[in-house]
């Protein structure tokens, strides 16, 4: 079990949020890195598998010099469909339990796996259904993504809400809006800093594989060393995305903060638990 003390709350700006945002990771990093982790593994391994699948014998040549008919695409049909109803099905987990760790973490509650779990299920077909819905608008016509953007802003609050407030999704999305009216372009400035920064760390992560790919050329064949590299992505990835979800948790307190002064209101609670008793 895991027990924190509550951050402080207060009006956090950019510099601030991140900074928080970095202190959190580290401070409870075996924690928010091995949800990660774990959640991440089957899909690791299923795009390992996809790759090499895919390498290995749809697209390598034949010794007449040309490649395999379509029968040998089944084994990569097969991957591609076991990845994707695994990675649905584990959506709410992959997107939802760091952030409700953090959510407990902030608060100053007890973190346990079995009670991220219980969290998650709790939640479970409201975060899929709300993942579900961000992804279809994703795939939906790409000259919509400005207006896909000023929604998604709007909704950045929508899984801290149901988790710290206890509602469900449609009050969530209600809540995050109202949270986020006034403040959408500092809201959306904060995100996009997040963005760049985890591309950054992913690049930057992913640089070592370069030489560990090379070494493994030499002893085993470029599709297994593809494969291998793919799977990692997939981890190196998953260490990757607390920092977002960990900084979209601060920024929903953040939001409360500025527009309901959540901070006065912890402070009080502090003042109250420590005032002695008459």
């Amino acid at each position: 079990m895991n027990v924190s003390v509550p951050i402080r709350l207060r009006p956090l700006e950019i510099g601030d949020l991140l900074d928080e945002t970095f202190r959190m990771y580290r401070r409870h990093f075996l924690l928010f890195a091995g949800i990660s982790v774990i959640l991440a593994i089957p899909s690791a391994a299923l795009s390992g598998y996809t790759y090499y699948a895919l390498f290995s014998s749809f697209l390598r040549p034949t010794s007449a010099g040309v490649l395999p008919n379509f029968s040998s695409l089944t084994p990569v049909l097969v991957a591609l469909g076991t990845n994707l109803v695994v990675g649905v099905g584990l959506a709410p987990f992959t997107y939802g339990a760091v952030t409700y760790a953090a959510c407990e973490s902030a608060l100053g509650r007890s973190v346990s796996p079995g009670g991220i779990v219980k969290g998650i299920l709790q939640r479970y077909f409201q975060l899929l259904g709300f993942w579900l819905l961000v992804g279809l608008m994703l795939y939906v016509g790409f000259c919509l993504i400005p207006l896909w953007i000023w929604i998604w802003v709007g909704w950045v609050a929508v899984v801290p809400a149901m988790f710290v407030e206890n509602t469900g999704l449609g009050a969530a999305m209600g809540r995050s809006w109202r949270l986020v009216e006034g403040r959408w372009w500092r809201t959306f400035l904060v995100l996009f800093l997040l963005v760049i920064i985890t591309v950054v760390l992913r690049v930057g992560l992913a640089a070592f594989l370069v030489l560990a790919e090379q070494l493994l050329l030499v002893v085993a064949s470029q599709y297994l060393v593809l494969s291998i590299t793919q799977a990692t992505n997939v981890i190196i990835d998953s260490l990757v995305n607390p920092v977002l979800q960990i900084a979209i948790v601060l920024v929903y307190l953040d939001l409360r903060v500025r527009r309901e002064a959540l901070d006065l209101f912890q402070l009080a609670q502090r003042v109250s638990a420590t005032a002695p008793s008459l």
